[in-house]
């Protein structure tokens, strides 16, 4: 089986091809990459002493590229995204660009080639904030960023696809990730990393914003449950089996590395932020994934990774995003 795997040198793409490679020895898998910020070149390095391993360097908005990438390969795994809210408040271009854009590329060029499977990971974002209960698949989507909008725009294009051309199409949406290689911008590793240097920990608004986390290994065992049994034209929620407040997370990571609580700044609420996140995972564990890891033990792993490579995320954190920006899309 040949699976190509986009943004697979970034944070849930990279887990989720070493996962792949420890599980499928007779897969041959291939990383479709643009190499921005958010990409790791230590994984890719290290993937390649894998025989069943192929990279290539390419963006997901080259429609040529995409589809000499897509070429031979029999399922894809379409991770490839700007990610970040933050970002897209400053410059939402990208991301209409890249999520929007660059999905339609991936899902025209799968459908020439007849891929047999389309896993397109999409977020809870797309959801929206929720009171009471937990998002369910079906549930209309109330996107609030320019993020979380160009993701919801993503998912609907692919279910078009396979309304419309019967493109053999999944999509998952999952909660809040951490883990090994997330980039520092991120909550969990900026707090951390930020933690360890003993600098201000800046949390937005009041800190009660709940996520639902999940570790990135439990997400990527339920994208390969998805992968290999999804029901064509089906939606399915990767969610963890916790969800805690902001405020409490930063605590526990202090706590952790046994920094003072005073570290912790409350600065200006970012723009249109969602209060809570939950989503019902049922419908996936129906397909008989479970979660492995309790979120405490999930984050004390992850915090002795970030201290153990210090020198992986300090240098990730001397990149400007208004630079990147710039060379990239021709503004600040």
């Amino acid at each position: 089986m040949k699976v190509l795997i986009t943004g697979g040198a970034g944070f849930i793409g990279s887990n989720f091809t070493e996962y792949m490679l420890k599980k499928y020895k007779n897969y041959t898998l291939t990383v479709f990459d643009a190499m921005t910020y958010a990409s790791n070149p230590e994984t890719i390095i290290k993937f390649k002493k894998n025989k069943n391993f192929r990279f290539i360097k390419g963006d997901i908005c080259d429609f040529e590229a995409v589809k000499t990438a897509v070429k031979g390969q029999d399922m894809i795994v379409h991770f490839a995204a700007e990610s970040h809210v933050d970002r897209s408040i400053i410059g939402p271009e990208a991301f209409i660009e890249t999520n929007v854009k660059g999905t339609f590329n991936m899902l025209e060029a799968a459908r020439l080639e007849g891929i047999k499977k389309f896993l397109h990971i999409s977020t809870d974002e797309v959801y929206g904030s929720i009171k009471k209960g937990k998002s369910k698949e079906q549930d209309i989507l109330d996107p609030t960023s320019p993020y979380s909008s160009s993701k919801a725009a993503a998912d609907l294009i692919a279910l078009s696809y396979f309304k419309t051309f019967g493109m053999p199409v999944v999509i998952t949406r999952s909660s809040n990730n951490f883990g090994p290689y997330q980039h520092p911008e991120k909550f969990v590793p900026l707090f951390i990393t930020r933690a360890i240097e003993e600098k201000e920990l800046p949390l937005y608004g009041d800190g009660k914003n709940v996520r639902n986390w999940i570790y990135v290994e439990d997400n990527c065992s339920g994208l390969d449950i998805v992968l290999h049994k999804g029901i064509n034209g089906e939606i399915y929620n990767v969610g963890g089996n916790v969800e805690e407040p902001n405020i409490k997370v930063a605590k526990g990571i202090l706590e952790a590395l046994k920094k003072n609580v005073a570290l912790i700044k409350l600065v200006k609420d970012r723009l249109a932020h969602d209060r809570r996140y939950a989503l019902d995972s049922s419908k996936l564990k129906k397909l008989g994934w479970k979660p492995k890891y309790e979120f405490t033990e999930a984050l004390a792993l992850t915090i002795k990774w970030y201290a153990d490579n210090s020198k992986w995320w300090m240098g990730l954190k001397n990149i400007k995003f208004s630079e990147y920006y710039k060379k990239n899309y021709g503004k600040k």
